[in-house]
């Protein structure tokens, strides 16, 4: 994919009237089993607390993205 389209798709996802009510309870899921496994899941907890991880970098990414475009072509005068 080109960045113009790349840009194009974080947009139209980001445009989704939802995504981020879904996005946000993705991560309060995530963040809620962290909190609620057992005191010997060290493994459960590890994966719900990946899961919120990769919930954040993946609306992260998708924000660098539709930032970037925005500072393309906004650079200072040469």
């Amino acid at each position: 994919m080109k960045p113009e389209e790349r840009a194009a798709a974080a947009r139209a996802i980001l445009d989704v009237p939802y995504f981020n009510e879904v996005m946000n309870e993705l991560e309060w899921a995530a963040i809620n089993g962290c909190i609620h496994a057992g005191l010997t899941d060290d493994q459960g907890r590890a994966a719900y607390a990946a899961e919120a991880r990769a919930i954040r970098n993946f609306r992260a990414r998708l924000k660098f993205l539709t930032e970037q475009a925005k500072a393309d072509g906004k650079g200072a005068p040469a």
